[in-house]
This record gives structure tokens, sequence and C-alpha cells, in this order.
């Protein structure tokens, strides 16, 4: 008999993170999804899953999602962890309020259901996490200086838990997306890329599933540029 394949994504009630709950149930996962809105209790209901209205900046809600995932399933193979938008203002005139805001929203998104999902999948000696990053982690923007600081973090957090990891076939990745049509489209931005256009939130919800499959079991500890040629250092 076939193990039902079971993922968790975050903060997945619309966007890449709603579009990525979908793609992952079309592969065949049992779903269940975070959102602080309510939309992720209704997609979850619409995709057959289990819905928790709470937020990953709540340890609580994040371990009664990871609870009642258990409780259904009995196992955990999938963690995607996507984000909602932190602060944005002159990088000298952010407050401290906003850089811990920023924290949370950005790095500690993943800390949070990473700490409770690991002994899971080392028990299972299996588990794929995707953390949805942000194309400007390596070339950061002044537009967005929270964001560029705390995922340049999870990119060195991303190494050190791949490292201490992969021996129990724990694999963990991140997707770099670049302008997405989940954001307000703007020409300026769109001639910028070299592909002349926005990316798509279903790319990036197929390439979140090819990371988490079988046929990227040898790749961990990575950052994947989904953004149309826009940043290519190496």
């Amino acid at each position: 008999m076939s193990v039902e394949k079971v993922a968790i994504v975050t903060a997945g009630g619309s966007g890449m993170g709603a579009e990525t709950a979908k793609r992952l149930v079309k592969d065949g996962y049992k779903l269940a999804i975070l959102s602080s809105s309510g939309k992720g209790e209704a997609l979850a209901a619409e995709l057959g899953g289990i819905g928790i209205t709470g937020s990953n900046q709540s340890n609580d809600d994040l371990k009664r999602l990871v609870d009642v995932t258990m409780e259904k399933w009995g196992r955990i193979d999938v963690l995607v962890n996507s984000a909602g938008h932190g602060p944005r203002a002159q990088i000298t005139e952010i407050t401290d309020e906003q850089w811990h805001t920023g924290l949370d929203v950005y790095l500690m998104n993943v800390i949070r259901p990473v700490r409770l999902v690991t002994p899971i999948m080392q028990a299972q000696k299996s588990g794929a996490i995707v953390n949805i990053s942000t194309a400007w982690a390596f070339e950061p923007a002044a537009m967005f200086p929270t964001s560029a600081v705390f995922r340049a973090g999870l990119a060195s957090y991303t190494k050190i838990y791949a490292d201490t990891y992969a021996a129990d076939n724990i694999r963990m990745n991140n997707v770099l997306p670049g302008w997405i049509d989940s954001l307000p489209a703007i020409e300026e931005r769109r001639d910028s890329v070299p592909m002349k256009r926005y990316g798509t939130s279903a790319e990036i919800a197929a390439t979140v599933a090819f990371l988490a499959s079988e046929g990227a079991g040898y790749i961990t500890g990575q950052n994947l540029k989904v953004d149309g040629g826009l940043t290519r250092s190496v």
C-alpha cells in the first residue's frame, strides 16, 4: 500500500502560498494550510484538506497546525514556508520595532515551524522544507530593506540546517522569486526583466513542487532564483 504524502503550507491563503497549495494537491499531497486571513481555511476546504486560521508568528498556532496534521495523517513530508509583507521605509528611518517585525515576518516564519516538524521528519527519515524567499536576498534593493536583510539571514540558516540534517534525509531549499503577478503590474519593473514579463504564481508553485519532489532528492541547502534573469550573480 502506498503511503499518503502530506504537506503543510504556511501563509497559504493567497498569492504564491495559495498557488503552491493547489499545485501540491494536484501532485497528490494531502494538505494543511495556515493563514491569518481565514482564506486558508476556505481554500483547504475546497481542496479537501485542513485549514487553520492563525499566524506563523505564533508558536501556539503553528503547534496547533502540526498537531492536527499529525492527528489526521500521522506524518509530514513537506513544509512550505511562505510569508506576508514586512515593513518598508528608508533604511535609516526603520524603527527598532519595525526591524523586529521584519525578523518575525521574513526569518522567524521559517524557524518556528521548522523546530516543530524536524523531529517528525527525523523519525520518518525523510522530509523536504521549501522556503519562499526573494530574488533580492543577495542583490538587495532599498525598496525592500527588511526583506533583503532577513532573507540573507535565511540563506545562512538554510545552509546550516541542510548541513545538520542531511544525514536524516531532510532537505531544505529556498525559492527566490522576482517580480511575480501577485504584485502590482508596473511597466518599469517589467522592462527591467530580461524576459520582459512578470513571473506567475503558478511558476513559483511549480518550482516549489519540484524541490519538494523525489526528483530533487539530491538538492539541499540551495537558493534557486526564479526571476526571469533579473539577478544573475554566481
